[in-house]
């Protein structure tokens, strides 16, 4: 709120002798006209001026018309703007219990003198910025000083004048405009949370860079050491991130918080004329994928399938979990050639889910199938698939040139549905 009057500095002087000629002459005027001490309530009343010269001065910045940044104010003692907002309310506040030793009036009043500037800058059209935080930190200026003037007043022996009635009046100006201020507020501003969706920014920003940092220790592990993102991009889904890199090497993608790799692939995807067996692409990748896929490669069945011929084929080694018979959503192919190097992989991290039991067998699916499509049935695989959300255990049948997918608890025929994949 004051960082902006600061910065205009011609406006600021401008506003401050107009609401000087306004609170100062006639203060000054006032109390010599009754033989009263004008020295003090005068410095008031310069202050008081200052203050509202500060945060009534139109800016630039700021939220909409009728709006309020009420989001908790968990910066009060951290944020240097909040911090200078104490501090101008505090020496006004203090002034004003010398000038009137009444500290709880005195408390009050600056905490609903707060409270009228934050609603006016939202209502006035004055490019200002109304936040709770702000509205905090005055009145906590406000309780400070005060209180402050209270223990200069017993330090120099002039006590506190009317100690009941000062809280009295201190408790009805509170209550009074303090709650019409609380009632226009409620009525009459929008209420929105800047703090919270600038942590929530913070956090994203946050978030990505160590995603990407993450995605780079992969990429060097499936590439090679000299491995260097060209480039990167992250992708908000939800809570989740999809984080996708370009290297000096190749692409890889995965997903974060999860630390679930997804897929990667080398430029260079042509084989080697290495001389690694069957039996060395499998340790390669079992050392790789116990690092950086452990959930996948525990109680899964591996497979693995010669790709090409000669010294430049290639092993994909699959990872695939079956539980009750029922081939689980987790996937992991990895290609690696002769020289062991990592041509890619792709991944579908998934936790087993809870399904229900299997009544039908292979031979009932297979009637099903045939009952359905009249053809004879070639393939069957039972596997778990999401139907409307839910996790099942289906049949898929082949019959002639089309899938049938079977209910693997129910016995009912699933259409316009395609298998999660194998």
């Amino acid at each position: 709120m004051i960082e902006a009057s600061i910065s205009a500095v011609p406006g600021l002087v401008a506003a401050f002798l107009v609401f000087g000629a306004l609170f100062v002459l006639p203060t000054v005027f006032l109390l010599k006209a009754r033989s009263k001490p004008w020295r003090l309530p005068t410095a008031l009343a310069v202050y008081v001026a200052g203050i509202l010269s500060v945060t009534m001065l139109p800016g630039s910045a700021g939220l909409e018309a009728a709006q309020c940044d009420m989001g908790a104010p968990i910066h009060l003692f951290t944020d240097e703007s909040a911090l200078l907002n104490v501090a101008l309310f505090a020496p006004g506040a203090f002034l004003a219990v010398l000038a009137l030793r009444r500290p709880v009036t005195v408390a009050a009043a600056f905490v609903c003198l707060s409270g009228a500037v934050e609603l006016i800058q939202s209502l006035g059209h004055l490019g200002r910025s109304c936040t709770l935080t702000d509205l905090a930190a005055n009145a906590t200026g406000s309780v400070l000083g005060a209180g402050a003037g209270a223990v200069w007043c017993l330090i120099r022996r002039t006590p506190v004048s009317r100690p009941k009635r000062d809280v009295a009046w201190g408790v009805s100006v509170l209550v009074l405009v303090g709650g019409l201020c609380a009632a226009l507020f409620l009525t009459r501003i929008e209420s929105v949370d800047i703090v919270a969706k600038d942590d929530a920014r913070e956090r994203q920003v946050n978030a990505a860079v160590d995603a990407n940092e993450w995605l780079s220790t992969a990429a060097k592990a499936t590439f090679g050491a000299d491995t260097e993102v060209v480039s990167s991009s992250v992708k908000f889904i939800g809570d989740k991130q999809k984080v996708t890199a370009e290297t000096s090497r190749g692409s890889i993608a995965g997903w974060w918080p999860e630390k679930h790799l997804e897929t990667a692939w080398a430029k260079d995807n042509r084989g080697d004329k290495g001389t690694a067996s069957q039996k060395d692409a499998v340790a390669t990748a079992d050392r790789f994928t116990r690092k950086w896929f452990p959930g996948s490669v525990d109680g899964s069945t591996q497979k693995v399938r010669v790709l090409g011929e000669g010294p430049t084929r290639a092993y994909m080694v699959t990872y695939r979990r079956y539980k009750d018979g029922v081939l689980m959503p987790m996937r992991l192919d990895i290609t690696i050639t002769t020289a062991k190097r990592i041509l890619g992989f792709n991944a579908r991290t998934l936790a087993d889910p809870k399904l229900p039991s299997v009544t039908v067998n292979e031979e009932r699916a297979r009637e099903l199938a045939h009952d359905a499509t009249g053809k004879a049935t070639e393939s069957t695989l039972l596997l778990a698939q999401q139907i409307a959300g839910a996790w099942r255990p289906v049949w898929l049948v082949g019959a002639g040139s089309q899938d049938i997918v079977i209910d693997a608890s129910t016995g009912q025929r699933i259409v316009s549905s395609s298998p999660s994949g194998t």
